[in-house]
Protein backbone atom coordinates (compact mmCIF):
# COMPACT_ATOMS: atom_id res chain seq x y z
CA UNK A 1 0.00 0.00 0.00
CA UNK A 2 3.32 2.71 0.66
CA UNK A 3 3.88 2.56 -3.11
CA UNK A 4 0.08 3.36 -3.83
CA UNK A 5 0.35 5.69 -1.43
CA UNK A 6 4.01 7.18 -3.31
CA UNK A 7 2.37 6.88 -6.57
CA UNK A 8 -0.50 9.26 -5.40
CA UNK A 9 2.06 11.80 -4.17
CA UNK A 10 3.94 11.74 -6.71
CA UNK A 11 1.89 11.31 -9.84
CA UNK A 12 -1.51 12.63 -8.61
CA UNK A 13 -3.22 9.88 -10.51
CA UNK A 14 -4.67 6.18 -8.81
CA UNK A 15 -7.00 3.57 -10.78
CA UNK A 16 -10.39 2.86 -8.99
CA UNK A 17 -9.33 -0.53 -7.56
CA UNK A 18 -5.86 1.73 -6.22
CA UNK A 19 -8.35 3.99 -4.81
CA UNK A 20 -10.77 1.37 -3.39
CA UNK A 21 -7.63 -0.79 -1.90
CA UNK A 22 -6.86 2.13 -0.05
CA UNK A 23 -9.82 2.64 1.31
CA UNK A 24 -9.86 -0.71 2.76
CA UNK A 25 -6.74 -0.73 4.00
CA UNK A 26 -6.39 0.28 7.56
CA UNK A 27 -2.40 -0.24 8.50
CA UNK A 28 -1.76 2.36 5.72
CA UNK A 29 -3.84 4.76 7.04
CA UNK A 30 -1.29 7.11 8.75
CA UNK A 31 1.02 7.33 6.19
CA UNK A 32 -1.92 7.94 4.05
CA UNK A 33 -3.15 10.81 5.75
CA UNK A 34 0.79 12.37 6.32
CA UNK A 35 1.36 12.16 2.16
CA UNK A 36 -2.18 14.15 1.82
CA UNK A 37 -0.84 16.77 4.26
CA UNK A 38 2.41 16.88 2.78
CA UNK A 39 0.99 17.78 -0.60
CA UNK A 40 -1.34 20.14 1.14
CA UNK A 41 1.67 22.04 2.33
CA UNK A 42 3.28 21.48 -0.90
CA UNK A 43 0.18 23.36 -3.02
CA UNK A 44 -1.68 25.20 -0.59
CA UNK A 45 0.51 26.34 1.87
CA UNK A 46 0.44 26.55 5.39
CA UNK A 47 -2.43 29.18 5.53
CA UNK A 48 -5.91 27.83 6.55
CA UNK A 49 -8.49 29.89 4.57
CA UNK A 50 -11.64 30.89 7.45
CA UNK A 51 -15.07 31.31 5.84
CA UNK A 52 -17.97 32.64 7.50
CA UNK A 53 -21.15 30.47 7.06
CA UNK A 54 -24.42 32.31 7.34
CA UNK A 55 -27.54 29.59 7.71
CA UNK A 56 -29.79 32.30 6.09
CA UNK A 57 -32.92 29.80 5.94
CA UNK A 58 -34.04 25.85 6.62
CA UNK A 59 -37.29 25.98 4.85
CA UNK A 60 -36.63 23.08 2.19
CA UNK A 61 -38.36 22.01 -0.83
CA UNK A 62 -36.69 18.69 -0.78
CA UNK A 63 -37.82 15.60 0.78
CA UNK A 64 -33.61 13.83 1.09
CA UNK A 65 -33.73 10.88 3.44
CA UNK A 66 -30.81 11.85 5.33
CA UNK A 67 -31.55 15.42 5.83
CA UNK A 68 -32.68 16.59 9.35
CA UNK A 69 -34.34 20.27 7.33
CA UNK A 70 -36.37 17.77 5.09
CA UNK A 71 -39.34 18.95 3.73
CA UNK A 72 -41.39 16.34 5.94
CA UNK A 73 -40.13 16.59 9.20
CA UNK A 74 -42.64 18.63 10.91
CA UNK A 75 -40.64 18.41 13.76
CA UNK A 76 -37.89 21.23 12.26
CA UNK A 77 -38.43 24.75 13.77
CA UNK A 78 -38.60 27.05 10.55
CA UNK A 79 -37.27 30.14 10.45
CA UNK A 80 -36.01 32.10 7.44
CA UNK A 81 -33.65 35.19 7.62
CA UNK A 82 -34.88 38.50 5.67
CA UNK A 83 -32.21 40.30 3.13
CA UNK A 84 -31.42 42.78 5.35
CA UNK A 85 -30.56 40.77 8.01
CA UNK A 86 -28.22 38.33 5.62
CA UNK A 87 -26.66 41.73 4.67
CA UNK A 88 -25.94 42.58 8.12
CA UNK A 89 -24.64 39.45 8.91
CA UNK A 90 -22.32 39.76 6.31
CA UNK A 91 -20.93 43.14 7.37
CA UNK A 92 -20.21 41.48 10.99
CA UNK A 93 -18.76 38.90 9.35
CA UNK A 94 -16.35 41.77 7.24
CA UNK A 95 -16.07 43.45 10.70
CA UNK A 96 -14.34 40.46 12.45
CA UNK A 97 -11.79 39.80 9.39
CA UNK A 98 -13.61 37.42 6.73
CA UNK A 99 -12.55 37.86 3.42
CA UNK A 100 -15.10 35.16 2.62
CA UNK A 101 -18.75 34.92 3.35
CA UNK A 102 -20.85 31.20 2.57
CA UNK A 103 -24.59 31.78 2.04
CA UNK A 104 -26.56 28.43 3.04
CA UNK A 105 -30.00 27.47 3.31
CA UNK A 106 -32.19 24.72 2.26
CA UNK A 107 -33.84 25.01 -1.01
CA UNK A 108 -36.34 28.09 -0.52
CA UNK A 109 -38.01 29.27 -3.26
CA UNK A 110 -39.14 32.67 -1.15
CA UNK A 111 -35.80 33.51 -2.12
CA UNK A 112 -35.99 34.63 -5.94
CA UNK A 113 -33.56 35.87 -8.21
CA UNK A 114 -34.17 39.80 -8.13
CA UNK A 115 -33.93 39.16 -3.59
CA UNK A 116 -30.88 36.90 -3.88
CA UNK A 117 -28.86 39.36 -6.66
CA UNK A 118 -29.73 42.31 -4.58
CA UNK A 119 -27.93 40.74 -1.57
CA UNK A 120 -24.94 39.43 -3.45
CA UNK A 121 -24.05 42.98 -4.67
CA UNK A 122 -24.64 44.26 -0.90
CA UNK A 123 -22.07 41.73 0.14
CA UNK A 124 -19.96 42.41 -2.86
CA UNK A 125 -19.91 45.92 -1.94
CA UNK A 126 -18.22 45.21 1.27
CA UNK A 127 -15.34 43.62 -0.47
CA UNK A 128 -16.22 40.09 0.38
CA UNK A 129 -16.08 37.10 -1.91
CA UNK A 130 -19.53 35.16 -2.24
CA UNK A 131 -19.89 31.44 -2.18
CA UNK A 132 -23.78 30.39 -2.44
CA UNK A 133 -24.90 26.79 -1.06
CA UNK A 134 -28.67 26.79 -2.02
CA UNK A 135 -29.23 24.00 -4.26
CA UNK A 136 -30.58 22.96 -7.61
CA UNK A 137 -31.40 25.76 -10.20
CA UNK A 138 -31.61 26.71 -13.42
CA UNK A 139 -28.98 28.12 -15.60
CA UNK A 140 -30.44 31.55 -16.22
CA UNK A 141 -30.65 31.53 -12.61
CA UNK A 142 -26.60 30.58 -11.08
CA UNK A 143 -26.10 32.92 -14.82
CA UNK A 144 -27.60 36.05 -12.88
CA UNK A 145 -26.17 35.06 -9.31
CA UNK A 146 -23.18 34.76 -11.12
CA UNK A 147 -23.26 38.16 -12.76
CA UNK A 148 -24.33 39.56 -9.54
CA UNK A 149 -20.75 39.00 -8.21
CA UNK A 150 -20.96 35.61 -6.71
CA UNK A 151 -17.80 33.92 -6.84
CA UNK A 152 -18.31 30.50 -5.70
CA UNK A 153 -21.16 27.59 -5.75
CA UNK A 154 -21.20 24.54 -3.59
CA UNK A 155 -23.42 21.99 -4.82
CA UNK A 156 -22.16 18.48 -3.23
CA UNK A 157 -23.15 15.33 -5.40
CA UNK A 158 -23.22 13.28 -1.69
CA UNK A 159 -22.63 10.05 -3.85
CA UNK A 160 -22.11 9.06 -7.66
CA UNK A 161 -24.04 6.25 -7.12
CA UNK A 162 -27.10 6.64 -9.09
CA UNK A 163 -29.68 3.58 -7.74
CA UNK A 164 -28.50 5.03 -4.14
CA UNK A 165 -28.67 8.40 -5.12
CA UNK A 166 -32.51 7.91 -6.13
CA UNK A 167 -32.77 6.01 -2.85
CA UNK A 168 -31.90 8.61 -0.61
CA UNK A 169 -33.42 11.51 -2.70
CA UNK A 170 -36.49 11.28 -3.31
CA UNK A 171 -38.00 13.21 -6.37
CA UNK A 172 -34.73 14.41 -7.69
CA UNK A 173 -32.17 13.14 -10.20
CA UNK A 174 -28.77 12.22 -10.26
CA UNK A 175 -28.20 13.53 -13.96
CA UNK A 176 -29.69 16.95 -12.83
CA UNK A 177 -27.29 17.22 -10.70
CA UNK A 178 -24.46 16.83 -12.78
CA UNK A 179 -26.27 19.17 -14.93
CA UNK A 180 -26.00 21.60 -12.29
CA UNK A 181 -22.49 21.47 -11.77
CA UNK A 182 -21.75 21.50 -15.67
CA UNK A 183 -23.48 24.69 -15.47
CA UNK A 184 -22.17 26.44 -12.80
CA UNK A 185 -18.10 25.09 -14.54
CA UNK A 186 -19.09 26.53 -17.89
CA UNK A 187 -20.70 30.27 -15.96
CA UNK A 188 -17.39 30.17 -14.36
CA UNK A 189 -17.98 29.89 -10.80
CA UNK A 190 -15.53 28.40 -8.68
CA UNK A 191 -17.27 25.46 -8.30
CA UNK A 192 -17.56 23.13 -5.06
CA UNK A 193 -18.99 19.83 -4.64
CA UNK A 194 -18.63 17.11 -2.40
CA UNK A 195 -20.04 13.40 -0.51
CA UNK A 196 -21.03 11.89 2.32
CA UNK A 197 -19.63 8.83 3.55
CA UNK A 198 -20.72 6.15 5.19
CA UNK A 199 -24.70 5.73 4.07
CA UNK A 200 -26.33 2.78 4.06
CA UNK A 201 -26.05 0.65 0.74
CA UNK A 202 -22.86 2.62 0.10
CA UNK A 203 -19.80 0.66 -1.16
CA UNK A 204 -16.07 1.61 -1.03
CA UNK A 205 -16.08 1.10 -5.11
CA UNK A 206 -18.89 3.90 -5.19
CA UNK A 207 -16.84 6.08 -2.67
CA UNK A 208 -13.67 5.82 -5.03
CA UNK A 209 -15.93 6.80 -8.06
CA UNK A 210 -16.61 10.22 -5.98
CA UNK A 211 -13.13 10.75 -5.67
CA UNK A 212 -12.96 9.92 -10.04
CA UNK A 213 -15.98 11.96 -10.45
CA UNK A 214 -14.45 15.19 -8.30
CA UNK A 215 -11.03 14.74 -10.23
CA UNK A 216 -13.32 14.44 -14.09
CA UNK A 217 -15.18 17.30 -13.64
CA UNK A 218 -12.58 19.56 -12.00
CA UNK A 219 -13.96 20.56 -8.71
CA UNK A 220 -12.51 23.86 -7.17
CA UNK A 221 -13.35 22.71 -3.87
CA UNK A 222 -14.43 18.96 -2.58
CA UNK A 223 -16.60 18.94 1.15
CA UNK A 224 -16.44 15.38 2.52
CA UNK A 225 -18.15 14.48 6.00
CA UNK A 226 -19.46 11.79 7.57
CA UNK A 227 -22.99 10.71 7.20
CA UNK A 228 -24.41 11.55 10.80
CA UNK A 229 -28.28 9.68 11.27
CA UNK A 230 -30.76 12.38 12.45
CA UNK A 231 -33.55 11.33 14.47
CA UNK A 232 -36.35 12.91 12.77
CA UNK A 233 -35.46 10.81 9.19
CA UNK A 234 -36.22 7.89 7.71
CA UNK A 235 -32.44 6.95 8.28
CA UNK A 236 -32.71 7.20 12.10
CA UNK A 237 -31.72 4.27 12.77
CA UNK A 238 -29.15 3.69 10.22
CA UNK A 239 -25.26 3.32 11.34
CA UNK A 240 -22.90 6.24 9.46
CA UNK A 241 -20.60 8.22 11.40
CA UNK A 242 -17.60 6.48 9.41
CA UNK A 243 -14.86 9.22 11.25
CA UNK A 244 -11.72 7.32 9.53
CA UNK A 245 -13.56 6.40 6.75
CA UNK A 246 -14.56 10.25 6.20
CA UNK A 247 -10.94 11.14 6.50
CA UNK A 248 -9.69 8.62 3.76
CA UNK A 249 -11.37 9.89 1.35
CA UNK A 250 -10.91 13.54 1.85
CA UNK A 251 -6.97 12.93 2.12
CA UNK A 252 -7.08 10.54 -1.51
CA UNK A 253 -9.31 13.59 -2.63
CA UNK A 254 -6.21 15.76 -1.96
CA UNK A 255 -3.51 13.54 -3.38
CA UNK A 256 -5.80 13.20 -6.84
CA UNK A 257 -6.49 17.21 -6.48
CA UNK A 258 -3.64 18.04 -5.22
CA UNK A 259 -4.23 22.48 -5.17
CA UNK A 260 -8.13 22.64 -4.68
CA UNK A 261 -9.80 23.87 -1.29
CA UNK A 262 -10.83 21.44 1.03
CA UNK A 263 -12.57 22.04 4.22
CA UNK A 264 -12.41 20.36 7.59
CA UNK A 265 -16.04 20.15 7.96
CA UNK A 266 -17.72 20.37 11.17
CA UNK A 267 -18.99 17.03 11.03
CA UNK A 268 -15.77 15.60 12.00
CA UNK A 269 -15.95 17.46 15.01
CA UNK A 270 -19.39 16.25 16.14
CA UNK A 271 -17.78 12.38 15.76
CA UNK A 272 -14.03 13.73 17.30
CA UNK A 273 -13.94 16.85 19.63
CA UNK A 274 -10.66 16.98 17.76
CA UNK A 275 -12.16 16.23 14.48
CA UNK A 276 -11.45 19.73 12.62
CA UNK A 277 -7.63 19.72 13.51
CA UNK A 278 -6.93 15.88 12.81
CA UNK A 279 -8.54 16.69 9.04
CA UNK A 280 -6.46 19.81 9.14
CA UNK A 281 -3.50 17.56 9.27
CA UNK A 282 -4.98 15.32 6.67
CA UNK A 283 -5.15 17.26 3.88
CA UNK A 284 -7.23 20.05 4.63
CA UNK A 285 -7.14 23.74 4.25
CA UNK A 286 -10.29 25.13 4.94
CA UNK A 287 -12.72 26.25 8.08
CA UNK A 288 -16.62 27.84 8.06
CA UNK A 289 -16.66 29.31 11.18
CA UNK A 290 -20.68 29.67 11.93
CA UNK A 291 -21.77 33.73 12.24
CA UNK A 292 -25.39 32.62 12.24
CA UNK A 293 -26.39 34.49 15.59
CA UNK A 294 -29.11 33.44 18.21
CA UNK A 295 -31.51 30.41 17.95
CA UNK A 296 -30.97 29.81 14.12
CA UNK A 297 -27.79 28.52 14.75
CA UNK A 298 -29.40 25.43 16.66
CA UNK A 299 -32.29 25.39 14.43
CA UNK A 300 -30.10 24.79 11.21
CA UNK A 301 -29.93 21.48 11.84
CA UNK A 302 -29.13 18.75 9.01
CA UNK A 303 -27.68 16.48 11.37
CA UNK A 304 -27.55 16.07 15.27
CA UNK A 305 -24.86 17.10 17.78
CA UNK A 306 -23.74 20.47 16.24
CA UNK A 307 -20.77 21.74 17.17
CA UNK A 308 -20.79 25.74 18.57
CA UNK A 309 -24.52 26.18 19.01
CA UNK A 310 -24.78 27.92 22.16
CA UNK A 311 -21.82 30.14 21.27
CA UNK A 312 -21.53 33.88 19.38
CA UNK A 313 -19.75 34.37 15.94
CA UNK A 314 -16.91 35.86 17.93
CA UNK A 315 -16.08 32.88 20.33
CA UNK A 316 -16.54 30.92 17.28
CA UNK A 317 -13.64 32.40 15.31
CA UNK A 318 -11.54 32.87 18.39
CA UNK A 319 -11.67 29.20 18.98
CA UNK A 320 -10.83 27.68 15.86
CA UNK A 321 -7.82 30.36 15.07
CA UNK A 322 -6.14 29.11 18.45
CA UNK A 323 -6.75 25.64 17.62
CA UNK A 324 -5.35 26.39 14.12
CA UNK A 325 -1.71 28.12 15.89
CA UNK A 326 -1.59 25.47 18.44
CA UNK A 327 -0.44 23.22 15.12
CA UNK A 328 1.80 25.15 13.35
CA UNK A 329 -0.51 26.58 10.67
CA UNK A 330 -1.78 30.48 10.16
CA UNK A 331 -4.75 32.22 9.24
CA UNK A 332 -5.51 33.01 6.06
CA UNK A 333 -5.31 36.94 4.98
CA UNK A 334 -6.43 36.36 0.99
CA UNK A 335 -9.65 35.62 -0.49
CA UNK A 336 -8.58 31.80 -0.71
CA UNK A 337 -9.21 31.24 -4.31
CA UNK A 338 -7.54 28.10 -5.96
CA UNK A 339 -4.38 28.41 -7.15
CA UNK A 340 -3.89 32.06 -5.03
CA UNK A 341 -0.96 29.98 -3.09
CA UNK A 342 0.95 29.10 -6.16
CA UNK A 343 0.48 31.94 -7.91
CA UNK A 344 2.25 34.03 -5.10
CA UNK A 345 5.58 32.04 -4.48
Amino acid sequence: MIGLIEKAEKTHSLEKDELTALLRDEESTPELLAAADRTRALFVGPAVQLRALIEFSNYCRNNCCYCGIRRDNKQARRYRLEPDEIIAHAGEAAKMGYKTVVMQSGEDVYYTVDRLTKIIRAVKDMDLAVTLSIGEKTYEEYKAYKDAGADRYLLRIETTDKDLYHRLDPGMSWDNRRRCLKDLKRLGYETGSGSMVGLPGQSVESIADDILFFKQIGVDMAGIGPFIPHAQTPLAHAQGRAFTLSLKTMALTRLLLPDINIPATTAMETLNPNGRIIALQSGANVVMPNVTTGEYRKMYELYPGKICVNDTPVHCRSCIEMKIISIGRTIGTQKGFRGEYLKGK
